[in-house]
């Protein structure tokens, strides 16, 4: 089984622009109303597609509203993207930060609203 997270959203340009030229994604597929997109490694993959696009069923039209949804990257140096994204001039929504837990991490937020958390796990002993 596979999982791929479909955002609805009418920011298609903005969004493929974010997710390439701030998180090195690339494009596996793209048309006029859909984009797949995966991360650096090709390991796993978010979608994007248009709101209200007649080819789609009443289910998948409706856009996301910007809340209630984030996505978890999990990487193996936070503190080098954490700066990497500083110096690009990226806002970020939540500074660098250790967890009680173990997890290093910090987050930044994608044109659609999506919170993207970025996240070095670490087993706490």
């Amino acid at each position: 089984m596979k999982l791929n997270a479909g955002i609805v959203t009418d920011k298609m340009e903005d969004t493929k622009k974010f997710y390439t030229k701030i998180l090195d994604f690339g494009v596996t597929f793209e048309n006029e109303f859909y984009l797949l997109m995966h991360t650096p490694n090709k390991e796993n993959e978010v979608s994007f597609l248009m709101p209200n696009h007649p080819s789609q069923q009443p289910l998948f039209q409706k856009p996301f509203t910007g809340e209630g949804m984030y996505l978890t990257i999990e990487v193996d140096d936070v503190d080098k993207i954490y700066n990497e994204l500083k110096k690009q001039g990226v806002k970020i929504e939540i500074d660098i930060r250790d967890e009680p837990w173990g997890d290093r991490h910090f987050a930044i937020q994608d044109p659609n609203g999506i919170g993207i958390d970025i996240v070095k796990y670490s087993p706490k002993n």
